[in-house]
């Protein structure tokens, strides 16, 4: 009771004493405003002393968000001890939201809110207040500063803002692997009430995975859980604020996880037994099938190896893995034959590669299959014999010569015959021929192994039921060397001796070289020949080991006496049949010094002055060598100038006949007209042709009655004249003959100037002019004295 009676009392002091004015009925809500110069005074006690207070004491307002009412808000009062209640105060409100959110009245100092608040948009607003006087427009206190606090209400419900999430997890995790951990954010105000408050749960992917109510972490919640059988899921969580009580907001987010593979599963084959089919004619390496074992896992959890069991046909294949498919390539080792074996059996082996040490009590991660090759007959080409055939025959053996053959056989269960032929290709010489039957290889020409040691070429064969089948094979042939050569003294073939050499000294040592083939032990023996043998001076020491010695059997030469010695030596090879062969070698005998040494192999440093040098007598021969060529150019000049003075000069007469339509040789051709004969007119020309011309037939010679002493020569030149005008061979054109015999006693006395005792101007040509028409030509040309020309007739 007596609390009662206190509590009263104090409220009535503050709201009826002036002390503070009720904002709100809300208890959170309070203003408190102090008179500064008031006396505030307690009912049933008289005091008459005063208290000085300050005008504004502030305390924060508060304000609900999310105001949804028809009227403002209201959120408080201000009040003055000053103000007496008769209009003479007014109020002011500066700050944020003045005018805008919150609005005074001027008089009674009620503040409100005219539109709804967000707490989460704007927390607090901080404003100025102030009185002042309605006359006098001065404050009637100073200007005071209040906030106004937005007081939260939950209406904001969590939200994941990394959502939706993506997680994996190995697949047989235990329980409690853990997966992820979610987050979700309340813009609620933590700190007030449990609005911001959240608790997470999963509303769909139990029973698999699990969460932390507080934390947010997901993990399983089943063992075992198999990617084979499940590998994707979706779990919906949720987070609830409130502490997850009735009334709270919710928000959901989705998590994906995904079970990673690991190896828990063996490979295992669809079926135990395979079976392939492979033609004989398969390649060596080639793919001749494929086999696949299977296994769930994923990644290189499922890469398989392959091998094959050791057994009955295995060693014939191969297998390997394809790293895309993962299927087992079964290739071929080595040929097949259907006529030696149809069927072939044995045992493959997958496992795998990348093995989980936890899963070992599963079982063998591994399994087995067999494979059966059943090989295919195919229509195949002749196999030869051999991969390859050698022959050998000797050079020059006659042509025609078998030298070897080749066989090739059809090995298919229908045999057919086999034709061979030469690829040409190879064998453009043309050396050998083969029997198109036989398969027999004869020489076709003569072969020399100096030129061609070894020839190479392919032998072709066919099946004559099929000749689109064929096979090759390399044939090679060496020639081998017939001892055809006889053996040579390599060089050099010239050596020297020393004037002073002791009998028995060595001079030189010779070896042999031989064109043929030498065979392996091949020995070269060397002798003086029989002629040689007698004589002197040097000997040949045979070493017996293809070489020789040429040493001298003389004490000391003499290089006056002979400078060269010429020794034929004797080599014969030790090859059937034995070739030999006699090799002269020049020996120059030259001066040395005590030890040997040569000083001069020319005989003709011994008449030379023993003080002049190399270089001395070198340029003594170059200047009489000029000297001599000087005095042969002179006598050269010389002559040539005479013989041009001689052939100038106009007393140099010649009796010569030229032809200016003959296209012969000129003046100097002396084979188209023999005139010899003409010259003594008793010789008789028999058997002769003309030879300027080249006749159509044969005629007999003329028989030309002999000319008498004294005989006219006119009647001389008319009978010559005659005979050429009826002469069936003679050219067809004009042809000039000038006889040099002019006969005795002839009125025309010398044709010819030469030894001739008179003058030119003493001469007189008018007399040809009587001999009738025939002359004419040449009367006009000795009649005219400045064109005259003793040595041309035209």
């Amino acid at each position: 009771m007596l609390t009662r009676n206190c509590l009263s009392l104090l409220l009535w002091v503050l709201f009826d004493g002036g002390l503070l004015t009720p904002l709100h009925p809300q208890p959170q809500q309070s203003l408190e405003a102090e008179p500064r110069e008031n006396v505030v005074q307690v009912p049933g006690r008289r005091s008459s002393a005063q208290r000085v207070k300050r005008g504004w004491v502030w305390n924060q307002f508060f304000v609900l968000e999310e105001y949804m009412g028809s009227e403002p808000q209201y959120v408080g009062k201000l009040h003055s001890d000053l103000d007496k209640g008769v209009g003479t105060v007014k109020y002011t409100l500066s700050g944020d939201g003045a005018g805008t959110v919150f609005t005074i009245d001027e008089t009674t100092g009620d503040i409100h809110a005219i539109r709804s608040l967000d707490r989460e948009e704007k927390p607090f607003y901080t404003l100025r207040a102030q009185a002042v006087d309605v006359d006098t427009k001065k404050p009637l206190e100073p200007e005071s500063e209040f906030i106004i606090k937005v007081q939260d209400i939950n209406d904001n419900e969590p939200k994941f803002l990394d959502g939706p999430y993506v997680a994996s997890v190995p697949e047989m995790s235990p329980v409690g692997a853990y997966v992820l951990q979610v987050k979700a954010t309340d813009a609620d105000d933590p700190t007030y009430g449990n609005s911001a408050r959240v608790v997470y749960s999963i509303l769909q992917g139990q029973p698999y995975f699990s969460i932390d109510p507080k934390t947010g972490v997901i993990r399983t919640a089943l063992p075992n859980m198999d990617r084979e059988v499940k590998e994707q899921y979706q779990v919906l969580i949720q987070a609830k604020d409130m502490g997850g009580q009735l009334g709270g907001l919710a928000g959901t987010t989705t998590v994906n996880i995904t079970l990673t593979d690991v190896n828990d599963n063996p490979p295992r084959f669809p079926k135990s037994i395979f079976h392939l089919k492979v033609p004989e004619s398969s390649h060596v390496g080639s793919a001749i099938g494929r086999i696949r074992a299977v296994d769930p896992d994923f990644g290189q959890n499922a890469e398989i190896e392959y091998n094959i069991v050791p057994g009955d046909g295995g060693n014939l294949f191969d297998i390997t893995t394809d790293e895309n498919t993962q299927e087992g390539v079964i290739k071929l080792k080595k040929p097949l034959d259907f006529e030696t074996k149809k069927a072939y059996t044995f045992k493959v082996e997958a496992s795998n590669l990348h093995l989980d040490h936890r899963f070992h009590s599963v079982g063998p991660f591994k399994d087995t299959a067999t494979v059966k090759i059943n090989v295919l007959d195919m229509d195949e080409p002749p196999v030869f014999s051999k991969p390859t055939y050698t022959m050998e025959v000797y050079e020059d053996t006659p042509v025609g010569t078998i030298i070897g053959a080749v066989t090739a056989q059809d090995l298919d269960a229908g045999s057919s015959s086999v034709r061979y032929f030469i690829d040409w290709k190879n064998d453009v010489d043309n050396y050998f021929t083969i029997d198109a039957t036989e398969g027999t290889i004869a020489t076709n020409e003569l072969l020399d192994r100096e030129s061609t040691a070894q020839y190479n070429f392919s032998i072709i064969a066919s099946k004559v039921s099929n000749p689109l089948l064929t096979s090759k094979v390399n044939v090679i042939i060496n020639v081998l060397d017939v001892n055809e050569f006889p053996p040579e003294i390599s060089v050099p073939y010239e050596t020297s001796v020393c004037e002073n050499a002791k009998p028995g000294q060595v001079i030189q040592t010779v070896t042999a070289a031989d064109k043929d083939l030498s065979p392996a032990g091949q020995r070269f023996s060397f002798r003086l020949s029989v002629e040689a043998s007698n004589k002197p001076n040097f000997t040949v020491h045979d070493y017996r080991n293809n070489t020789a010695g040429i040493e001298a059997r003389r004490n000391g030469y003499n290089r006056r006496q002979q400078e060269l010695y010429f020794l034929p030596v004797v080599i014969e090879d030790s090859s059937y049949p034995v070739q030999s062969s006699t090799n002269t070698m020049t020996i120059r005998v030259c001066r040395c010094d005590s030890d040997g040494t040569i000083l001069s192999c020319n005989v003709e440093a011994i008449f030379l002055p023993v003080g002049l040098s190399t270089g001395a007598l070198i340029a003594i021969l170059l200047c009489i060598v000029i000297l001599l060529v000087i005095v042969v150019l002179y006598v050269a000049l010389r002559r040539q100038k005479k013989k041009d003075t001689l052939m100038t000069s106009k007393e140099d007469i010649r009796d010569n006949v030229i032809h200016y339509d003959d296209e012969g040789g000129g003046e100097e051709d002396t084979q188209a007209f023999d005139i010899g004969a003409l010259r003594n007119p008793k010789v008789i020309e028999d058997n002769k042709i003309r030879r300027d011309i080249k006749p159509d037939t044969l005629r007999f010679p003329r028989q030309r009655p002999p000319v008498e002493d004294n005989t006219d020569i006119r009647d001389f030149i008319n009978q010559r004249l005659q005979e050429n005008d009826v002469d069936p061979t003679a050219p067809p054109y004009d042809s000039l003959a000038t006889y040099a015999y002019e006969g005795n006693g002839s009125v025309a006395e010398s044709l010819s100037s030469i030894d001739s005792l008179t003058t030119e101007a003493d001469q007189d040509y008018d007399y040809l002019n009587d001999w009738g028409p025939r002359f004419k030509i040449l009367a006009e040309m000795f009649g005219e004295e400045e064109s005259y020309n003793p040595d041309k007739v035209t």
